[in-house]
């Protein structure tokens, strides 16, 4: 069993349902995992997705914030959720597929704009957040499994455009990298991405902030996929649509592709 899995941050469904629905058209991958949907579940615009031969989905959603959705051709089954750090917030789903595959689709807080937990309580969540995952994936050791989604941490120096300057940023500081590198190391999660691309600087999220986002390419890869260690060398022909960052209206991130032999 050959599938292409992507994932997206799509900052919210119904506003950009056009972008996802050129993705499918054109990408056509058998899954597609989204983030910050901004919609309750039952507002998600399935139809479309479905004309298009997406007629499985397993989410969970709510209004205005967050929001993680599994949109597939295959076949899958929900195999539930969990509210890390306790914060009420609809940021991890997970599904599983004929052949035994358990897919994570998280969306990891961003974390706001002061690094620092006593002056940031968003940065406090968000680690508190990355800690929930180190223990669930120690008790649930996870096997036949990939995780996919905006982590919101840039973890390699070549994951961003400027290491020193951005090691003082939200999404870079070293001790988020060091609460992603828990997470991974809980799980003996691989990172697919740079298993295939292990050279170069590779981003999935500019800033709307920039004039010009492709001529100063000040960019982050805040947007992974990893496998478990009995599954990862099935992996590759990872990439990232870097040209669906400039369609019109678009997310500021853009999608992360991979490819599996299972």
């Amino acid at each position: 069993m050959t599938f292409t899995i992507a994932t997206w941050n799509i900052n919210s469904v119904r506003l950009r349902e056009g972008l996802v629905q050129r993705l499918l058209a054109e990408e056509a991958p058998d899954i597609l995992c989204l983030q910050e949907c901004k919609s309750p579940v039952e507002k998600i615009p399935v139809e479309q997705f479905r004309a298009l031969g997406y007629t499985h989905m397993v989410a969970r959603g709510q209004k205005g914030y967050n929001g993680v959705a599994i949109l597939s051709k295959l076949p899958l089954r929900d195999a539930g959720d969990r509210d890390f750090a306790t914060l009420g917030h609809a940021r991890h789903v997970a599904a599983e597929l004929e052949n035994g595959v358990t897919i994570h689709n998280f969306y990891v807080p961003a974390g706001g704009d002061i690094p620092d937990r006593e002056a940031n309580v968003k940065f406090g969540q968000k680690l508190d957040f990355l800690t929930d995952m180190t223990r669930f994936f120690q008790v649930e050791r996870p096997h036949k499994a990939i995780l996919v989604g905006d982590l919101n941490i840039a973890p390699r120096e070549d994951d961003v455009w400027n290491h020193k300057q951005m090691m003082r940023i939200v999404s870079h500081t070293p001790v988020e990298v060091e609460h992603l590198e828990q997470v991974r190391e809980s799980g003996r999660w691989v990172d697919v991405t740079r298993q295939d691309i292990p050279d170069g600087r590779l981003y999935s999220w500019w800033s709307y902030r920039s004039p010009d986002w492709d001529a100063a390419d000040k960019g982050r890869r805040l947007d992974h996929i990893w496998a478990t260690p009995d599954i990862v060398s099935a992996g590759h022909e990872s990439r990232v649509l870097r040209a669906a960052r400039g369609w019109q209206q678009p997310s500021d991130h853009a999608p992360v592709f991979a490819t599996f032999d299972l």
